[in-house]
């Protein structure tokens, strides 16, 4: 039997799953890395750690179900998009820890550029505001406070890439130094219209182009892997998570929308070859590249914090043992209690983005239980989604009539549930929910003729579980006018 092989670099884990021809995991293997959180706002990850865990994964899912090298056709890359590192081409070794997504020690400096250039010079020509959330003020960062890399970049001694490039340059050995547009277009430093780096604002910011790697499409023949676990085996897809989950999801056409509820929740609405610069703080993305076919864009609603909210209650709180016990505990009461929490632990993402927002938990009373808290928990994730929805439907002027939903989080039915209401249409869980890993397998797939059309890829789609709006309409209005007054709370709290 013949496999494409995907591996998964995520925000908490790395793995590495073997899927066949109908889009069915075959095998699976994964770790999780360490989160490094040197000060407040700070976080970060080792990319040693994260290097030698691909290795250990891959090798994980060949063994648990032997599969021989000869079976494998093809390799797709997806990652943590905006994860900033720069390493050394000649030792391979990072100057510096990973800057995570998350990280929001560049506050100050955003706060600034926005003062000097205003809110559009970047979202005109990246789709993308002035926040901490990008890999280009991360890039700043680290070449004026790492010692001596600056001059290691000027004399073409470093190199960047988001954590898809960090990964491709090691599986082949120093031999490629590539990303593909969706993850270019992350990095605050692509320009949407032309695909390529943008001059200007590389010297506005002060990076060399150097540094940078080439941009591909995000299915095409890029070249062998040499890493043992992988050796020979063709490394032919890249796609940036969120991307990675909308091709999963098979979300083809224009008008077409996916929710991944992972470490953070992100909608994505596929807007064909068309640009559409968002007018409701959402951000305009590259959805895709498939080989030589035209480039397709999409809008996207990134909330920051959602499945990492559960693990804070777990490792913060001890509330709960494991994750999975958040909605036992939440389903033993019947409401939230009038506590609402808002996660803005590293600020609100979209439609707000404001980094100065922090994290509350509000409405408290005597009454409030840990499994109002609880509740409360599982409910910011359905009204961040509900926040961004709106906008989307703005910006695209289109109602959306279902929604396709994946990750981690969606096996969790009274969010399911509770997400329906608030939402006000049906949300549909596909049989395979890990949709990410898949669509990094479906366009390695593609560019290797393993599958031929995308309409191969939409017969494997399947429909597992749909949930329908149940609650009555005064009480989701009751809801949602007790998590925006929980909003405005939050908002402005840093000076």
């Amino acid at each position: 039997m013949k496999v494409i092989a995907a591996i998964d670099q995520g925000t908490t884990s790395t793995r590495c799953i073997f899927v066949d021809r109908k889009g069915e995991i075959i095998s699976v293997g994964q770790k999780e890395h360490k989160q490094i959180f040197p000060k407040p706002g700070w976080v970060e990850h080792d990319p040693i750690e994260i290097a030698q865990n691909t290795l250990e994964v891959i090798a994980r899912a060949r063994i648990q179900k032997q599969i021989q090298l000869n079976q494998i056709v093809a390799c797709g890359i997806t990652n943590q998009r905006e994860t900033t590192v720069i390493w050394n081409k000649k030792t391979g070794k990072p100057y510096y820890n990973a800057i995570v997504w998350q990280d929001t020690r560049v506050a100050e400096r955003a706060d600034a550029l926005e003062k000097e250039i205003g809110s559009e010079y970047f979202r005109k020509k990246t789709g993308l505001p002035i926040t901490t959330y990008f890999s280009s003020l991360k890039i700043q960062w680290l070449l004026e406070n790492v010692p001596g890399l600056r001059q290691d970049a000027e004399e073409g001694l470093a190199l960047f890439g988001n954590m898809d490039t960090f990964t491709v340059w090691h599986l082949t050995g120093g031999k490629l130094h590539i990303t593909d547009v969706t993850n270019a277009s992350r990095t605050q430093l692509m320009n949407l219209e032309t695909l390529d780096w943008d001059e200007e604002i590389l010297q506005k910011l002060n990076i060399p182009k150097s540094i940078l790697p080439e941009i591909r499409s995000s299915s095409e023949v890029y070249g062998d892997i040499s890493a043992e676990p992988l050796a020979g085996v063709p490394l032919a897809g890249i796609l940036g998570d969120q991307q990675a989950a909308l091709v999963g999801q098979t979300c083809f056409e224009a008008g077409e929308a996916k929710n991944t509820y992972g470490t953070g929740c992100f909608m994505l609405l596929n807007t064909g070859t068309k640009i559409v610069h968002s007018k409701h703080g959402l951000l305009t993305t590259v959805a895709y590249k498939l080989g030589e076919s035209e480039v397709q864009y999409a809008l996207e609603g990134s909330v920051a914090v959602t499945g990492s909210l559960v693990q804070w209650v777990r490792d913060n709180l001890g509330i709960i043992k494991e994750s999975r016990d958040i909605e036992a505990l939440a389903a033993s009461v019947e409401d939230n209690g009038g506590a609402y929490f808002v996660p803005a632990f590293s600020g609100l993402y979209a439609p707000y983005w404001e980094s100065s927002a922090r994290g509350i938990i509000a409405g408290l009373t005597r009454f409030v239980s840990k499994g109002h808290i609880a509740r409360a928990v599982l409910e910011a994730t359905a009204y961040q989604t509900l926040d961004v929805l709106q906008a989307m439907e703005k910006d695209a002027g289109l109602p959306l009539s279902t929604l396709k939903v994946d990750g981690g989080m969606v096996v969790n039915e009274l969010l399911m549930q509770f997400q329906a209401d608030m939402l006000e249409v049906p949300v549909i869980r596909p049989k395979m929910i890990e949709t990410t890993a898949l669509g990094a397998a479906y366009a390695a797939g593609l560019a290797t003729g393993y599958w031929a059309t995308l309409e191969d890829l939409k017969a494997n789609w399947g429909e597992d579980k749909r949930w329908n709006p149940q609650m009555d309409a005064q009480k989701r209005l009751e809801h949602q006018k007790g998590w925006k007054k929980a909003i405005e709370r939050a908002r402005n709290w840093m000076d």
